[in-house]
């Protein structure tokens, strides 16, 4: 299963993509942790005293990788970020993912892949969203089975919806204060995903109290799905401090497992998957990727092409 963790800056998404991924290791299932927010923090929250290699920075070797033999693309330079798999593309297993040379291992054997930070040679001339392509197409290539999780940390707020690739999850997780700046997140994401489809759950943080959940509620209805507690365990976790989650509050615990049953019980819908990659590769030919590669990149649409398949 895919899962994406959203929320507005400061919502502790970050904290709980790496919660999630340690809860989820710890019950002996795979896990590849993605880093795709412009923030690159997740590897510090995981203990890792460094970051992996980023992907953006190795984008042109992505794509030669995944294009394989498929005849409708015949170069690294004719695939955009939306760039869709069809007959001869190089499909990816789980294990190809989590195999990758671009991923670290943290202590509790999650595989973790980052897109990279701005270089200097990206400031003021190139979006972040450059970067993301290579998550978005390994994504789009990627064929998972029951069992396998793939966990990213996204952009924050509603710059998730700059490309299609909050399209690529079974279950998105949205991290909401109870705030009125934390729900009105909650409140513009829910509008755009609403149209496509995309199944969204909330996950209060930094809870109080009982006043804090009545205010959630309130807010985001039966789209609250659980919460977490304001933690000196998580506190000390993102301080560096030694961590474990039997550090955790039973509460806190007990969400993390909600969360996880969540997840398992979501039905994959890989029609849906493959109708949309098509539908957002369309957007991005005609609006700029045609004019920018010199192709007519509709053509890279394969119809015979049956997503959920090696």
């Amino acid at each position: 299963m895919r899962v994406a963790f959203v929320g507005k800056g400061g919502s502790g998404k970050t904290t709980m993509s790496a919660l999630f991924a340690r809860y989820v290791a710890s019950q002996g299932d795979p896990v590849v942790a993605m880093d795709a927010d412009i923030n690159q923090h997740l590897a510090l929250v995981l203990g890792l005293d460094r970051q992996p290699e980023p992907l953006g920075a190795h984008l042109t070797e992505i794509k030669d990788h995944l294009r394989g033999d498929n005849p409708c693309i015949p170069s690294a330079e004719a695939m955009v970020k939306t760039t869709p798999p069809g007959r001869g593309s190089r499909l990816l297993g789980f294990d190809d993912l989590a195999g990758g040379e671009y991923a670290l291992t943290t202590p509790e054997g999650i595989r973790l892949m980052a897109t990279g930070p701005f270089s200097e040679d990206d400031l003021g001339v190139a979006c972040y969203h450059s970067k993301v392509g290579a998550v978005e197409l390994l994504l789009n290539h990627l064929v998972d089975g029951q069992g396998e999780y793939v966990v990213v940390d996204m952009t924050a707020g509603a710059d998730s919806f700059a490309s299609g690739l909050f399209t690529r999850f079974d279950l998105t997780f949205l991290v909401a204060e109870p705030t009125r700046q934390g729900v009105g997140v909650y409140h513009q994401y829910r509008e755009h995903a609403s149209r496509y489809d995309v199944a969204l759950a909330v996950v209060g943080n930094k809870v109080h109290g009982p006043s804090d959940v009545d205010f959630l509620r309130d807010q985001v209805g039966d789209d609250l799905l659980t919460w977490m507690e304001h933690s000196a365990a998580v506190r000390a976790m993102e301080q560096g401090r030694p961590f474990t989650l039997d550090d955790l509050e039973p509460a806190n615990a007990d969400a993390l497992a909600l969360l996880r049953k969540r997840l398992d019980e979501q039905e994959k819908d890989w029609e849906r998957f493959g109708r949309q990659a098509e539908e957002f590769h369309l957007r991005n030919a005609r609006a700029w990727a045609n004019a920018r590669t010199g192709l007519d990149l509709e053509a890279q649409i394969d119809p015979e092409f049956v997503y959920g398949r090696r």
